[in-house]
C-alpha cells in the first residue's frame, strides 16, 4: 500500500474519533476516488504514491470549480462547504508554488526550449509542467507561459 494512501486511511480514523464531519466525507470521498482508479481497467493494481496524488489534484479541481460555480449561483453555503473540502484535500498535496515562484520557473523554461511567441506555448508548457510536478493548477501554468511568451514576443 502507498504511504499516501495509508495516511488517508489513518486520518480517517481519526477524524471519525474526533467526529469531524468535514475531513470524515472528504477523506471517504478520496478514498473512495482511490479504490475507483485502482479497480479502473483490466485489472486491479495498487496506486502509487504519485498516482493517489493525481487522485487527490483531481479532487481539489473538482471541488475549485463546484465552489466557483455555487458562489456563482448564490448558493454560498454550498460554496463554502466545497471550500472546506478543499482545505482538506490541500493538506496532502505539495504545497502551491506563489505567482513569483511560477514566473520564474516558466522564464527557466522558456529560455530551456527557446521558444519565441505563443507559437511555442506546447513546447513550453511541456517543460514546465513537468518542472511544476502538481505544485500549480494547469490553468496557472498556461496563463503565465501565455503572459511570458506575448510579451516577450
Amino acid at each position: 500500500m502507498s504511504d499516501l494512501k495509508d495516511t488517508l486511511r489513518t486520518d480517517l480514523t481519526a477524524a471519525i474519533r474526533a467526529r469531524d464531519e468535514v475531513r470524515v466525507a472528504t477523506l471517504r470521498m478520496v478514498l473512495t476516488a482511490v479504490t475507483n482508479e485502482e479497480v479502473a481497467g483490466d485489472v486491479a493494481r495498487e496506486l502509487s504514491d504519485e498516482e493517489v496524488q493525481a487522485v487527490l489534484r483531481r479532487e481539489g479541481k473538482k471541488r475549485r470549480e463546484a465552489a466557483h460555480a455555487f458562489a456563482e449561483g448564490g448558493r454560498t453555503e454550498r460554496a463554502e462547504r466545497e471550500r472546506a473540502e478543499l482545505a482538506v484535500l490541500e493538506d496532502y498535496l505539495p504545497a502551491q508554488l506563489d505567482d513569483e515562484a511560477l514566473a520564474e520557473l516558466v522564464a527557466a523554461a522558456i529560455v530551456q526550449t527557446g521558444a519565441q511567441g505563443p507559437q511555442g506555448m506546447g513546447q513550453v508548457m511541456k517543460v514546465a509542467q513537468a518542472e511544476v510536478a502538481g505544485r500549480a493548477d494547469g490553468g496557472r501554468v498556461a496563463a503565465e507561459v501565455k503572459r511570458q511568451l506575448t510579451s516577450a514576443g
